[in-house]
C-alpha cells in the first residue's frame, strides 16, 4: 500500500473513537493524514466526546480526549489530497452549515476520490448534496437526512460497513474493522 495524503475534516465534539482510531490507523499503514477544522489551525485542539451504547434509547455521551489538529483549514486545497475522512459525533451537525466545508466535500465526490464517513458524518454528506442515488449507512437517527438527500439508507449492523462506489460508510465506531478495511481497499485502487 503506497502512502496517500488523506484529509480529515473534524470539529469540536467529534466522536473520540471515530476521530482518533482512523487518524492513527491510517498513519500506521503509511498514509499521511491532515486533520483540520474551520476557524482553527495546526496545533489547536478540538474537544471530543465518547458515545457509548449502554441500553438506553440512544447513545450516551461522555467527555473524551483533546484531539490536536495537524494542519490548517484556511488555504487548504482539496486537490492536494487523495481521500477524505468524515468522523461522526456532534461536529457534522454544525460543520454542515459551513459553505467552504460543503464545497470541500463535493470536491471529493466530483473527482471520485475515496471518502469514508461514519455515524453522524452522513449529516455533512447530506448537506453537501452528494448522496443522491447512493447507498449510505449512518447512525440510525440520521436515516431521514440520508433519505431526504436522495440516498438509500443502509440499515446494517452497528459493526458492519457498506461501500458504494468511492464512498464507505458505517453506523458507528464498532464498525471500525469493516469500515477501515473497506476504505483501505479503495485507497489501494
Amino acid at each position: 500500500m503506497s502512502g496517500k495524503k488523506i484529509l480529515m475534516i473534524t470539529g469540536d465534539f467529534t466522536e473520540d473513537y471515530e476521530t482518533m482510531v482512523p487518524f492513527q490507523a491510517l498513519q500506521a499503514v503509511g498514509h499521511t493524514v491532515h486533520a483540520v477544522c474551520p476557524d482553527k489551525k495546526s496545533g489547536d485542539t478540538v474537544a471530543t466526546a465518547i458515545h457509548d451504547f449502554e441500553g438506553d434509547q440512544t447513545y450516551t455521551e461522555k467527555p473524551g480526549h483533546r484531539f490536536a489538529l495537524n494542519a490548517d483549514f484556511a488555504g487548504l486545497n482539496p486537490a492536494d489530497y487523495d481521500a477524505l475522512v468524515v468522523p461522526g459525533g456532534r461536529a457534522p451537525e454544525y460543520l454542515r452549515l459551513n459553505e467552504d466545508v460543503k464545497k470541500l466535500v463535493r470536491h471529493f465526490f466530483e473527482t471520485e476520490k475515496p471518502v469514508a464517513a461514519i455515524c453522524h458524518g452522513a449529516q455533512l454528506l447530506a448537506a453537501a448534496g452528494v448522496l443522491e442515488g447512493r447507498e449510505c449507512s449512518a447512525y440510525p437517527a440520521c436515516q431521514p437526512e440520508v433519505e431526504l438527500a436522495g440516498g438509500r439508507f443502509a440499515d446494517i449492523n452497528v459493526d458492519a460497513a457498506v461501500t458504494d462506489g468511492n464512498l464507505v460508510t458505517a453506523p458507528a465506531w464498532p464498525a471500525h474493522p469493516q469500515w477501515l478495511a473497506q476504505f483501505f481497499k479503495l485507497l489501494d485502487k
